[in-house]
């Protein structure tokens, strides 16, 4: 397996497309494996003229899982950053979907010289007045697993909170094909809580929001009771050279029907931000100039 050390643990990762193509590093969200990002999705970005670099984040699928510690968001961004270090690459287009939009959003407040372009999907900025859940949703959400739970069941439970979180319209078979990849390739509860307890411990992003000259894309649902469209709005609102998208009918999911939308967001994204972008000395890191 693919793996590579970086911020003192092991991450895996996967390479998607050209390898010569500007790159897309996908950040995933609570819980969610690399593979949520689901194939034919990658292969859309590829397909716009991307490369893809999807990968587990700590205490998720085969990347280094943390019994005991205690981190937060910044140390999941320093996760990401130390993975494209050891990828060498000096710059990337960041797309990172609940969680994953708010891991993205510290990357580009603390590194902006190293992402040239980022995306916050269904995510929020960490403020307690934007983005929150319906009571009854997060009531769902946070239920424990049984110490005993046996892969089915474990695929069941899946189910139940994607049709508490997903879009009205829910989409069965993807759903049931993202949770059984997360059980073929291992649950651990406890994983999940750690990084819980990094999201509502790492505090507000407002201030370096407000400060993000990094151009930027937010795409929300406009159904999503698990981080409410409001943190999505706002993200927007503060982010000077934004952009926001909302998507009708969506949940906190990201169904196939919506995928051709989205792709097609990001690429536009994507496309301006290189057109745009001043050559700094990042994009010439390990590279001799003339």
């Amino acid at each position: 397996m693919p793996t590579v050390e970086s911020n003192g643990i092991e991450l895996y990762y996967e390479r998607i497309g050209d390898g010569e193509a500007a790159p897309v590093l996908l950040v995933s969200g609570l819980g969610a494996h690399c593979t949520g990002y689901d194939d034919e999705f990658c292969e859309a970005l590829v397909d716009s003229g991307r490369a893809v670099i999807r990968f587990d984040n700590r205490d998720v699928g085969y990347s280094t899982h943390l019994p005991g510690a205690n981190y937060l968001l910044d140390d999941m961004a320093a996760d990401a950053l130390g993975l494209l270090d050891r990828l060498e690459i000096a710059t990337a287009h960041v797309v990172g979907s609940s969680m994953g939009g708010m891991i993205g959003q510290l990357l580009a407040i603390e590194h902006p010289d190293r992402v040239v372009s980022l995306t916050s999907i269904m995510s929020s900025t960490g403020e307690p007045e934007v983005g929150q859940a319906r009571p009854e949703v997060l009531a769902a959400v946070v239920q424990a697993a049984p110490q005993d739970e046996t892969p089915e069941a474990a695929l069941e439970r899946g189910m139940r909170t994607a049709r508490v979180i997903g879009s009205p319209d829910f989409d069965e078979a993807y759903h049931r094909r993202r949770q059984t990849s997360f059980v073929a390739r291992g649950l651990d509860p406890g994983g999940v809580a750690r990084q819980a307890v990094a999201v509502v411990s790492s505090g507000p992003r407002a201030a370096g929001l407000a400060a993000l000259l990094t151009p930027t894309l937010v795409i929300h649902g406009t159904e999503d009771p698990l981080i409410d469209i409001s943190g999505g709005r706002r993200t927007a609102e503060l982010a000077r050279r934004s952009k926001l998208v909302e998507i009708a009918g969506m949940g906190h999911d990201l169904p196939p029907r919506h995928w051709p939308r989205i792709v097609a967001e990001i690429a536009d994204h994507i496309n301006a931000a290189e057109f745009d972008r001043p050559v700094t000395s990042a994009q010439t890191m390990g590279k001799e100039t003339t």
